[in-house]
């Protein structure tokens, strides 16, 4: 007889998605739609908030490298993540020299990789057993959830006209009260939680006697890596395509917050589609659907393609996210803390090569299509690679109810 769904285990999945929805949604991603509002009242240039935008990577790959060494258990990564997002999201609305912003959003870009890795660790470690796994979809979907509040929110704002630094302390309330509740949420079950870097749990090793820890490993935090390459070109320059095809910035606000819905959507849809196919087989075919969103505009330049290209980047970055931190679990067992965080620092390292490879093609003149082809190539990569991973330790028949 297949397990019931614990109503803590429904809790705790839903603690991890507000957990997510504040640190992604907002200390990672709400940058991107108060950016216009602080170029018109506080005259920030495009290169400093490029430069601010790339601070946010650093500290993103800094906080994952940090959460690899053997040290905080996940609960300790989460809230004090969650701690320094709502610190570091008021402290934008502070008059400062935008280098003060960019150390506050280098320290933002910390809390969020500690908070994607610490929900992750500790919620993936509750919910993986038979009949559980499913929940995984509520989790991640708390990134597009924050994706689309944050979006909302500056969207309607910028319509009421109020200045970027009221909306910076408004998107801080509401992270606060996100992370109480995600802290409340997660703090009732820290007294089974799965270990760390380095322990081990009963609770969090629900098929442990039948992987290997380390196999496949770095191809993992490869492919991973290069999935953040390919992701993080359409995922910039998308909207400033669509920028250019759009006047009424009326009209284009509103395309964030479908992006954010759309990666809503798409966990919870692939978490209860994940019978049928393995992880693995799951996170190629999504990779491959973000490859048409990223050729798409190439070959086709025009709004509808950009429209259809967003729908294939915001709806699959999130199932690739989510289905290699569930990979990382079942390969590493009680030590996946660690592989979750080299995996993201592998990302994060994709991330900030992307916009080097930017400045680089367009010293020599190239187009930005030859860029996004780039990233296409990245994923492809990507994709390839995960073929020689070998089948998933966790197959197909572990994840169904």
């Amino acid at each position: 007889m297949r397990p019931e769904t614990q109503p803590s285990d429904l809790h705790l999945a839903v603690a991890g998605m507000v957990a997510l929805a504040v640190a992604m949604g907002i200390g990672r991603f709400a940058f991107t739609p108060v950016l216009p509002l602080m170029q018109s009242d506080l005259g920030v240039t495009l290169a400093q908030g490029g430069w601010l935008a790339s601070a946010n990577y650093l500290g993103y790959l800094v906080g994952a490298l940090a959460a690899t060494r053997p040290g905080p258990s996940p609960s300790v990564l989460l809230r004090a993540g969650l701690l320094m997002v709502v610190v570091t999201t008021a402290a934008m609305a502070v008059s400062a020299p935008w280098p003060f912003w960019a150390v506050v959003r280098f320290v933002a870009g910390v809390a969020s990789a500690w908070v994607l890795i610490g929900t992750a660790a500790l919620c993936l470690g509750r919910i993986a057993e038979p009949g559980r796994s499913k929940l995984s979809g509520i989790v991640f979907a708390g990134v597009g959830l924050g994706i689309a509040i944050a979006g909302v929110l500056c969207q309607g704002t910028a319509i009421a006209g109020w200045s970027s630094r009221t909306v910076w302390l408004g998107l801080a309330l509401v992270a606060g009260l996100g992370a109480t509740f995600a802290w409340c949420g997660t703090a009732a079950r820290s007294g089974s939680e799965p270990g760390g870097n380095g322990s081990s749990s009963a609770v969090s090793t629900g098929v442990a006697d039948r992987r290997t820890p380390t196999a496949g490993g770095p191809i993992l935090v490869l492919c991973y890596g290069l999935f953040g390459f390919g992701y993080i070109l359409p995922a910039t320059f998308l909207p400033a395509q669509g920028r250019a095809l759009i006047d009424d910035p009326a009209v284009f606000g509103w395309i964030w917050p479908v992006f954010g819905l759309a990666a809503l959507a798409s966990t919870l849809l692939a978490a209860r589609q994940g019978g049928a196919y393995t992880r693995r087989g799951r996170w190629a075919a999504a990779q491959i659907v973000m490859v048409v969103g990223v050729v798409l505009p190439v070959i086709w330049g025009s709004l509808a393609a950009l429209v259809l290209a967003a729908l294939c980047v915001g709806g699959t970055f999130m199932i690739v996210t989510m289905l290699g931190m569930q990979e990382a679990r079942a390969v590493a067992g009680a030590t996946a803390q660690r592989l979750m965080a080299a995996m993201t620092a592998a990302f994060a390292t994709g991330q900030l090569l992307g916009p080097l490879v930017v400045g680089a093609t367009s010293t020599l003149g190239w187009p930005i299509e030859a860029t996004l082809l780039s990233a296409a190539l990245g994923l492809v990569a990507s994709t390839l690679l995960l073929g020689f991973v070998g089948r998933s330790t966790v197959h197909a028949q572990e994840e169904k109810r």
